[in-house]
């Protein structure tokens, strides 16, 4: 019997039953309140008139009618910039002692996010609440005595004037608590290669003196991760190697394009965990097994607002008009896309995530990640998010029993028409006209919006299909692999242009 996995599992039982928590309606006004009251000194709470708003009788109404939405650009010109040159109490009391890096999905150039030790202690204490949520998997006690690799970006982190910066993932790997190195892997030395081919090279030669219980990390890199060190080891499974492997916890990027492709690397199915962390913070995880929905940290140094993801509150750029509605966690509706707006212990202020989500259970605070706001393509009234685009090609996969873990889109203009142009990514050879209907088809079924453009100004989509790899190469060279780099699921003109040469080239 597995006594110290016991013990363990026990003891995290125990604490969840001596914890109460408040309903997340509750929690999240405790939280904003402490979030003005904390900041009420900084330049920002000053500038915004915090003790104010404090003083009213609805701070959630106060406090969203007196600050502007912002962006990353907005924050960066009028706040940020100074925190970034070494000024204290300008967002958030104190100074930052970390930058997460992130070019996201379309940024082309890196975003400096400030990550304050205040952000570290409520990213660990989600991660505790996750650990402690695993209970509820019906996992056996030995499970809690195996080790986990987590795959992410380089914990060598780079040193900038008095800060330290790196990819989120990066930032919390290296602010573990002591108590959990034990089961880290692939450990601090393998985690601080920066190089992502040679850390998972490494990992490939070291994979045998470990004994995986669970992985997590973005999955189009972990099935690339495991593929190596199948390869390497000349196994047909990777529980060849890890036989104990049960769980895996997918990170910021839904794990259903990549379910069939990553069965195939298994000998048996095991536990998909679905966690939401982001450079702002850890926004959600998967509290349950009954459900693929992730719950809301509502409790724990994040303020949510949503406002509803329609065309005539979204901007080209993917940013949303000032005039738009805001709701509060007690004002939204089931299955509605919003787009999620977050403050933070970060000092980020009615900040614009640019991730779209919908909540599936209002009384448990569940969500699931329905897109981007800039991955929205409304060319000539289709209204496509990538939701109704992922629901299309999960039915492609069933027609066709192919796999489609990656894609990209453009609306291109063919004299003087408009076509939606698909780069879908998978090995199988099927003709690109019987998958241009096929998902037609599924897209007309999937969007209503969508069909009554297909009648108009939308005359058709064309599909192109390349090797999935060549995504992987195009992340590589426009970002760089692993970590939380994730791929763009629609393109505009220019960066489609570039897109389809770099595809020619690889090619060739």
């Amino acid at each position: 019997m597995a006594v110290l996995g016991s013990i363990i599992k026990s003891a995290i039982d125990l604490r969840d039953n001596l914890v109460t928590e408040d309903s997340p309606v509750e929690a999240q006004h405790k939280v904003l309140k402490n979030l003005l009251e904390k900041a009420q000194n900084t330049s920002f709470g000053k500038y915004y008139g915090f003790k104010e708003i404090l003083n009213s009788e609805n701070i959630e109404k106060s406090f969203s009618k007196a600050i502007p939405f912002h962006d990353y650009n907005k924050m960066t010109t009028e706040w940020w910039c100074r925190v970034h040159d070494g000024f204290e109490d300008i967002t958030w009391p104190g100074k930052p002692t970390y930058f997460a890096i992130s070019s996201g999905t379309t940024g082309k150039t890196s975003k400096r996010i400030p990550v304050t030790d205040a952000m570290i202690e409520a990213i660990r204490n989600t991660g505790i609440k996750q650990v402690g949520a695993l209970t509820n998997f019906d996992l056996p006690p030995d499970f809690f005595e195996k080790e986990i690799m987590m795959l992410g970006s380089s914990t060598d982190l780079e040193k900038r004037d008095e800060f330290k910066e790196g990819e989120i993932s990066g930032i919390s790997a290296s602010n573990i608590p002591f108590w959990f190195r034990g089961y880290y892997k692939p450990g601090e030395e393998i985690a601080k290669i920066a190089d992502w081919d040679e850390r998972v090279q490494t990992i490939a030669e070291r994979a045998h003196e470990w004994d995986i219980g669970a992985l997590s990390g973005i999955p189009s890199w972990m099935e690339l991760m495991i593929k190596k060190v199948i390869e390497h080891n000349n196994l047909d499974t990777i529980h060849d190697i890890w036989p104990n492997l049960q769980v895996y916890t997918s990170g910021g990027v839904a794990f259903q394009p990549y379910e069939k492709s990553f069965n195939k690397l298994l000998a048996h199915p095991i536990t998909i965990i679905d966690t939401y962390l982001a450079s702002e913070g850890f926004i959600a995880y998967q509290q349950r097994p009954d459900t693929t929905s992730m719950k809301l940290v509502t409790d724990n140094g994040i303020y949510f607002e949503f406002v509803p993801f329609k065309p005539e509150y979204v901007n080209k750029d993917g940013s949303i008009t000032q005039e738009a509605p805001i709701l509060n966690l007690s004002e939204v509706e089931k299955d509605t896309d919003y787009v999620l707006i977050m403050s933070s212990v970060s000092g980020a202020w009615r900040y614009l995530i640019g991730d779209t989500i919908a909540f599936t259970n209002l009384e448990k605070a569940e969500i699931i990640i329905t897109g981007r706001t800039k991955f929205f393509l409304n060319v000539v009234g289709s209204q496509l998010s990538v939701n109704k685009m992922e629901t299309a090609l999960r039915e492609l996969e069933q027609q066709f029993d192919i796999e489609l873990p990656e894609f990209t889109i453009a609306a291109i203009k063919i004299d003087d028409e408009f076509y939606h142009h698909w780069y879908l990514g998978t090995t199988a050879k099927i003709e690109g006209d019987k998958l241009s209907e096929a998902l037609d088809n599924a897209l007309k079924e999937a969007n209503k919006n969508y069909k009554v453009a297909r009648g108009k100004a939308l005359k058709g989509i064309k599909v192109t299909t390349v090797s999935p790899s060549v995504f992987h190469e195009w992340s590589a060279k426009n970002k760089k692999k692993g970590g939380q780099v994730k791929m763009e699921k629609v393109m505009d003109e220019e960066k489609f242009a570039d897109w389809e040469e770099f595809v020619k080239a690889i090619q060739q």
